[in-house]
């Protein structure tokens, strides 16, 4: 019985996520003027090496928080809150007109509700174990390198509920809901002789590489896009001044300088007579 919950809330979490998707968010991430941004040196990644990988998002960067409100609201809003964020906000921030922050919301929503997943928690408990976390503040409490992992390293797993495994979280609860995007694949492993603690030597199951054996929508370059955009924008939500604060952070430092000087010349008037 648990497990066909699990796998009913699975299948009711796929359908919402996509039922509540707005229509320009099934569209391909290539398509013109909204096109993710690639990283650079992408293709030189070692899978071996995911544990490094770093996302190296920018909050400043204007198009990319847009496309990552856009990638959230099209496929997690339907299990995930922002409870700290309301819409209004993000539009001002974000430079989102309102007529498309009224396609972006989900229906019944108002630009001054906060942005919350209508998803039940009973129903989330009973299919999952547990509702799935707000993700408010997700970035600050894991670090968006591990989001931008998590998002990643999804496997094929048929001996789990969800039929997927993670390397960054092994055992997820949470199916990978973005597959369409960047398809199917598998890990590989391979075998490695270390020595122990005793000094002797032993074998060791050490993933080496993933196998797409389906592929997705997107390209690989395109789906990374994907992923930054949506990390960028979760970094945004844990903090939406942060940006602002750091514009500003510079003209306060330049301020405390230049008072400093001020304060250094203050000083040698007064002290000038005494010495």
């Amino acid at each position: 019985m648990r497990t066909l919950n699990r796998a009913l809330g699975i299948a009711v979490m796929l359908a919402g996520a996509a039922l509540a998707a707005p229509s320009w968010a099934a569209e391909e991430a290539a398509a013109a003027g909204a096109k993710p941004e690639a990283a650079e040196g992408h293709g030189e990644e070692s899978a071996s090496d995911w544990k490094h990988w770093k996302v190296k998002n920018e909050v400043s960067n204007l198009p990319s928080l847009q496309r990552g409100a856009r990638n959230f609201l099209g496929y997690c809003v339907g299990c995930h809150s922002l409870k700290y964020v309301r819409y209004s906000r993000m539009a001002e921030d974000l430079d989102i007109p309102l007529e498309q922050l009224e396609q972006m919301m989900p229906p019944g929503n108002k630009p001054a509700d906060y942005i919350l997943t209508s998803m039940p928690a009973a129903d989330a408990t009973a299919w999952f174990g547990k509702p799935p976390p707000d993700l408010s503040l997700m970035s600050r409490a894991r670090g968006t390198d591990y989001i931008y992992q998590l998002f990643r390293t999804y496997y094929l797993d048929p001996s789990k509920p969800t039929g997927v495994n993670n390397l960054r979280l092994e055992g997820i609860a949470m199916p990978h809901v973005l597959s369409e995007l960047e398809g199917v694949k598998v890990a590989k492993y391979k075998e490695e002789t270390k020595k122990g603690e005793d000094g002797k030597p032993h074998t060791e199951r050490v993933f080496e590489k993933f196998e797409l054996i389906a592929p997705g929508r997107l390209s690989e370059s395109d789906y990374d896009g994907f992923v930054r955009d949506t990390v960028n924008f979760l970094d945004y939500a844990s903090e939406p001044a942060q940006a602002k604060r750091r514009h500003l952070g510079v003209f306060v430092v330049l301020f405390l300088i230049a008072f400093t000087w001020l304060t250094m010349l203050l000083k040698k008037e007064y002290w000038k007579d005494v010495h």
